[in-house]
């Protein structure tokens, strides 16, 4: 058996708060059959924009075949989910009838990754994100018609995307600046200490120069926009402003107050789960998948 419990897990939406975006604490998942109830299928994308060729793994339901009820969900750093066998995760949910028909596509990363993940329109401090702006134009696009030619898909009844660590944050700057494509964002141990000075120097200001935050808080507001957020107590070590929370849970709790002021609701549009013992690793972020996906979409009992 495969257990998320109250003991290991804590769902909170702010460090001290109950969390109640998920109707469980405990969260059974049996174990999967031989013969995987996802579709899995590869293509090679050949990009102008990124000026290279993407791999991309496409999940589908074997047995969903009215696409105007399905929902996609982009994954950036794709390569992890093979590591984690992501089919039996999304299989098992789709064996007991606890998700929603869901479409899901895995976006290989570059070698060049930390300059293709970041934000779009601001590079950090050190000049990284540089080709950003580059794969957000292939996912809009290149990727997204892709995907509508190919599965004869030409509207989805929800669009989503999510990532892992510097892929989070690419989704959530892709989310953010994209509202009338897309309606959830997940993040996996987002990369949100991503920041224009560097903290060393004596002008930096966290609330100023953490790029995501800032762009929130200078954004407007949709209310169909939802968010997760996981992130690990072990997800790091480093505490730069000594206030005893590593940096990942303090600069994703602070991001979620900047969602607050802007109107977001945690419950309603927010969840937040926090692992104890979880790292900025693959099985932790597979830990954390169901409940992401049940969170997203899953079927009302």
């Amino acid at each position: 058996m495969y257990f998320l419990t109250a003991k290991k897990t804590n769902y909170v939406f702010g460090r001290h708060r109950p969390l109640n975006c998920i109707a469980f604490l405990i969260f059974e998942v049996m174990l999967a059959d031989k013969t995987s109830r996802i579709k899995i299928q590869h293509h090679t994308i050949s990009s102008e924009f990124l000026e290279r060729d993407v791999l991309v793994d496409c999940y589908l339901p074997h047995h969903s075949k009215d696409h105007a009820h399905i929902n996609l969900l982009l994954i950036n750093d794709g390569q992890d989910l093979r590591t984690m066998k992501f089919e039996d995760i999304l299989g098992n949910l789709e064996k007991g009838h606890l998700v929603e028909p869901l479409f899901c596509v895995g976006i290989h990363c570059a070698p060049d990754r930390k300059n293709e993940y970041g934000t779009a329109k601001i590079l950090d401090y050190k000049g990284r994100g540089a080709k950003a702006s580059l794969f957000t134009r292939f996912v809009m696009e290149e990727l997204l018609p892709y995907l509508r030619l190919t599965y004869r898909i030409y509207s989805f009844k929800q669009k989503a995307f999510a990532g892992f660590s510097l892929g989070g944050l690419c989704a959530l700057d892709i989310v953010w600046n994209h509202p009338q494509e897309f309606s959830i964002a997940g993040a996996f141990s987002g990369s949100f200490w991503w920041r224009d000075m560097d903290q060393d120097d004596p002008e930096f200001d966290e609330e100023i120069n953490r790029i995501m935050h800032r762009q929130v808080r200078e954004g407007g507001y949709y209310p169909w926009l939802r968010f997760f957020f996981e992130v690990g107590t072990k997800d790091e070590t480093a505490d730069r402003n000594n206030n005893g929370i590593i940096d990942s849970i303090d600069d994703t709790l602070s991001l979620i107050r900047e969602l607050n002021l802007k109107g977001y609701e945690d419950g309603r549009d927010i969840c937040y789960l926090e692992l104890s013992e979880g790292k900025h690793d693959v099985p932790t972020w597979a830990e954390a998948f169901p409940a992401f996906l049940t969170w997203g979409w899953g079927k009302a009992k």
